[in-house]
């Protein structure tokens, strides 16, 4: 039986370890083994079955482990990833059973895909990409690795997602623009012009901030 590591126990990991516990693979291809993160208290307020079993920075793979990234900020979640995977270290994906998947769907390696995620046709995302709960993407929509998709979020025909993008809760893309790599798209941001590469937007219609 292989050992389940998830890497990041913050909020958002403490997400992942639910969707998880909920997928078949669990108990029959690996068991959730614990967490990873430089915290080793990080789940002392919380009562979860399994524990922090080592930092980041002092954990070595075993051959038995396999691992799930929970690390919603990009240029982190590449760091640290990049970072174990020379020390090397497997991750996998983790597809939440409720995702919906529509044809000619391709998904890269350590991808996270949360409840009632809606993938409808000719998709593809990158590795190490996440999407969150109740988001959506539409036909021909190119999702760059590393990048962050947060819950409520649609992402309309024919869009680009750059590599490393973030897009907070709620956003809504219009079809056919992109979001150029390692932009920040504001919480409830409407884009209806495309976002450059490095940009920050809020708003609707999201617009550059300091």
């Amino acid at each position: 039986m292989q050992r389940l590591i998830i890497v990041g126990a913050g909020g958002l990991g403490r997400e992942v370890f639910s969707w998880a516990s909920h997928h078949p693979d669990c108990g029959q291809l690996w068991n959730i083994a614990g967490f990873i993160d430089d915290n080793l208290n990080a789940l002392d307020d919380f009562g979860y079955s399994v524990k922090v079993i080592d930092t980041i920075s002092n954990y070595n793979p075993r051959a038995e482990d396999v691992l799930v990234c929970a690390i919603g900020k990009p240029a982190i979640k590449r760091l640290v990833c990049e970072r174990l995977i020379a020390h090397s270290a497997k991750f996998i994906s983790l597809i939440h059973p409720s995702v919906v998947m529509g044809a000619n769907v391709s998904l890269a390696n350590g991808v996270v895909i949360c409840p009632h995620v809606t993938l409808t046709a000719d998709i593809q995302v990158g590795t190490f990409s996440l999407i969150n709960c109740h988001s959506s993407a539409g036909h021909d929509v190119a999702i760059g690795a590393w990048s962050t998709i947060s819950g409520h979020c649609d992402v309309t025909g024919g869009c680009k997602i750059g590599e490393g993008a973030f897009l907070a809760t709620g956003v809504r893309v219009l079809p056919g623009k992109t979001v150029g790599s390692n932009a920040y798209v504001g919480a409830a941001s409407v884009v209806m012009r495309s976002v450059q590469s490095e940009d920050r937007v809020f708003g609707n219609p999201a617009r550059p901030i300091s």
